[in-house]
């Protein structure tokens, strides 16, 4: 399996906590953005035109925020510069503040098959503080538009003075508009955001806080039909992400557009995140890598097993061996003593247990020395 990324760095406006490339203030060049992305999508494709791939997702940024017909013209380049699958997963992310009928209209018939929408919280206060520019009616709204479709959620958890019953609620609200795939994400304070200085005057959850929140609410989507595949991922069976699946399993992906990281060849490379510099370097015919590194050997090992044991498929010790050429059971002997009792080891298959996948962290770091 292999996936497409397209990034689009607009939005409204900044959320607190975001470390991503977005930035309000260039979406005027939203226009020559989408001229030189069209470049870039049909250069790669070329490139690629023997490779088949089976899934395309477009995030940002706000994708949902610039002109429905860029995105269609987007999806329409990748069509006819790219060798897609038959029946491909195409998912875009949505703001509900930023959407409407006409815009969900043209996505799909586009091809967009997936709808993954940012709700984040279903609380106002909590959604102003983030932020955001959308209320918890917008998301019933934008619920109400997209029924019938694949739909997925985005939820925080660790918010300032969040409870177990608001995170539930939450989850609750989002599953009331009909969503399959429910995204549970901890908040992180990344150096030089407004949630940063939060964390620095103590006004965060702490860890075990939200782990508490975390475990109440994963018992919570258990017994709304909800599984978890992977550490921040809740699906009703059959609604799995194909496009993370893939990210997850190592499998390879290109990435379109500022900031968009890729896999390609065992090689990993990201382009720029400033715009105008992506633009100049389409423009020109150069490059707009910024950063390239050939993955081998222990790091390659390190990687699939730390992507692996997020899952709740965990690892397939034969496909591991066969990918990178170790002896899986005796070249990691020790790390699996060590670990063995937040371990399930049978059929030639290592997962961590269920009760500890969110503390997992410290469990995979020892399979890297």
């Amino acid at each position: 399996m292999s996936g497409i990324y397209v990034h689009v760095p607009f939005c409204k406006s900044k959320c607190t906590y975001c470390d991503f490339a977005s930035y309000p203030k260039e979406i005027g060049k939203t226009e020559s953005y989408f001229a030189c992305l069209y470049r870039e999508i049909k250069g790669q494709g070329l490139k690629l035109k023997d490779k088949t791939f089976d899934t395309v997702y477009i995030g940002g940024g706000t994708p949902s925020i610039v002109p429905a017909n860029y995105i269609a013209g987007a999806i329409k380049q990748i069509k006819n510069c790219f060798n897609l699958a038959e029946n491909s997963e195409i998912t875009i992310e949505l703001n509900p503040g930023t959407v409407d009928e006409d815009k969900i209209k043209i996505y799909k018939a586009a091809g967009v098959n997936r709808f993954s929408v940012g709700l984040q919280t279903g609380y106002d206060d909590q959604l102003k503080r983030l932020n955001r520019v959308h209320t918890a009616k917008d998301f019933l709204l934008c619920a109400k538009m997209l029924k019938g479709e694949n739909v997925s959620a985005d939820i925080l958890i660790g918010l300032h003075g969040q409870t177990k019953e608001q995170a539930r609620n939450t989850a609750a609200l989002a599953i009331a508009g009909g969503v399959s795939h429910i995204s549970v994400y901890a908040l992180t304070p990344e150096v030089g955001t407004p949630v940063y200085t939060d964390y620095l005057n103590g006004e965060l959850l702490s860890d075990d806080e939200v782990a508490d929140i975390y475990d109440d609410l994963r018992e919570f989507l258990k017994n709304q039909g909800f599984y978890r595949y992977e550490v921040s991922n809740f699906a009703k069976k059959g609604f799995e992400s194909k496009h993370n699946l893939n990210y997850w399993r190592r499998g390879e992906y290109i990435g379109l557009g500022v900031s968009a990281s890729s896999f390609i060849g065992g090689r990993r490379f990201t382009n720029t995140f400033s715009v105008d510099e992506y633009m100049n370097a389409v423009i020109y015919n150069k490059s707009p890598e910024i950063s390239s590194d050939e993955i081998t050997g222990k790091d390659a090992e390190f990687e699939y097993i730390m992507l692996a044991l997020r899952t709740a498929e965990g690892l397939d010790v034969k496909k591991f061996n066969a990918a990178t050429g170790a002896d899986f059971y005796n070249d990691y002997k020790a790390a699996l003593a060590k670990k063995s009792r937040f371990l399930d080891i049978a059929d030639d298959r290592v997962k961590i247990r269920d009760e500890y996948l969110y503390v997992q962290n410290d469990i995979i770091l020892e399979f890297m020395k």
